[in-house]
């Protein structure tokens, strides 16, 4: 985003936008805010780009769809099972996330696959035309649990790969 004459924030036409999901609360949960956050101390010159916008969303729900707003591409982190190993690195596609739905999907409830499905099923012209997901498979998501030791030691490689995503 960035501030016009009058102070009012208008989106950049192809914006990049960054968004760690999680609750930072509740264990592995908290692996995509972790993800992001690490990204962003260690590749400030990419997270400060004027083409890139980062976003941190605890729960955000339904409220994706707005996060989503007027970007050209979304790059999500969040914590999801299945029946890998925590801390395990999934790299997913937009159509790709309808295999993680709905036993295995978002670690909290009502996830991104079924928040994208609802807003491409509503035909938004707002959504990105490129998303990816970075999913990390968590292991523990006791409330006020710190992240797994698994977790945790992933989180380079996911700050990694999100500066190399932003990048291409």
């Amino acid at each position: 985003m960035k501030d016009s004459s009058d102070g009012v924030r208008e989106e950049l036409s192809g914006t990049i936008k960054v968004i760690g999901i999680g609750q930072s609360l509740r264990g592995d949960d908290a692996a995509g805010l972790a993800a992001v956050l690490l990204w962003r101390q260690r590749y400030p010159a990419t997270a400060e780009r004027p083409d890139v916008q980062v976003e941190l969303a605890e729960l955000p729900g339904i409220g994706l769809l707005s996060l989503l707003e007027g970007s050209r591409v979304a790059i999500l982190v969040d914590a999801i099972r299945s029946d890998a190993k925590p801390g395990t690195i999934h790299i997913l596609s937009e159509d790709q996330l309808e295999t993680f739905r709905p036993e295995a999907g978002s670690a909290h409830g009502w996830g991104v696959a079924e928040t994208l499905s609802l807003g491409r099923k509503l035909r938004l012209t707002s959504l990105p035309m490129k998303l990816i997901l970075i999913g990390i498979e968590a292991g523990q998501l006791n409330m006020g649990g710190l992240l797994s030791s698994e977790v945790e030691a992933a989180l380079p490689e996911v700050a990694r790969q999100i500066e190399q995503l932003v990048n291409q």
